[in-house]
């Protein structure tokens, strides 16, 4: 395995954070309307041009966002140079952690810091 240059993971991972910001957005949506069913998040992965949705209730997207380090994906968009998957939803999401400079960066832009 390659191993990414810091600025580059840095990129990446500030990607990863501006589909954060949309799904923030999602999420106060879906707690205005108070009723625990699913909702369509954005992969947060760090593509760019990915249009990928996935499943959550309000609940499991607050699980995630419980730490400024974890972040939802599609299933198959985890880059395991910047991330480790940590929980798996059936077939809809995986849930990552951002690891090394990734790591430090989505816990710097995490907004709810």
């Amino acid at each position: 395995m390659r191993s990414l240059s810091a600025e580059r993971e840095a990129r990446l991972a500030r990607n990863e954070a501006l589909f954060r910001e949309v799904n923030e957005r999602i999420a106060d949506l879906a707690h205005g309307f108070g009723r625990d069913e699913a909702y369509e998040f954005l992969c947060e992965c760090a593509d760019l041009a990915c249009t990928e949705r996935v499943a959550l209730t309000a609940a499991e997207y607050e699980h995630v966002r419980s730490d400024g380090t974890t972040f939802v994906l599609a299933p198959g968009h985890a880059n395991p140079e910047i991330e480790k998957v940590v929980a798996r939803q059936d077939d809809d999401h995986v849930v990552v952690e951002k690891v090394g400079v990734a790591g430090a960066v989505a816990a710097e832009l995490d907004p709810r810091d």
